[in-house]
């Protein structure tokens, strides 16, 4: 299924295909500030409908994990890994699609204050 979504303001906008079978919460010092449930697909899933400059990004700790984030309204639409562009995944922030019913699908915590 082909889904849209967006920061607050509209400068950062995607789509994404896939199938939401689930949601990450994750506890880590970022994701449970920012309060995202996360659904992961590959990198080439998600395709930007704005300019790449509207994002910028935020890393810490290990830097494995890149987070993206609207410069204008400062919202957290996705992150991505930070490695090689092959087998890259993204983390779709699910509050961040348009018309879509959070409740519709389970969360898992994960542990990521962990790593």
């Amino acid at each position: 299924m082909l889904y849209t979504g967006s920061c607050h303001c509209g400068a950062v906008a995607f789509e994404v295909e896939g199938d939401i079978e689930g949601a990450v919460a994750c506890n880590c010092s970022i994701c449970s500030r920012k309060g995202a449930l996360l659904w992961a697909m590959p990198r080439d899933a998600l395709r930007l409908l704005t300019p790449q400059e509207s994002l910028s990004s935020y890393t810490f700790n290990r830097q494995a994990i890149v987070h993206r984030f609207c410069k204008t309204c400062g919202m957290h639409p996705f992150a991505e890994d930070s490695g090689a562009e092959s087998g890259r995944s993204v983390y779709v922030n699910l509050h961040c699609l348009t018309a879509f019913d959070l409740a519709s699908v389970p969360v898992m915590e994960f542990d990521g204050r962990s790593l």
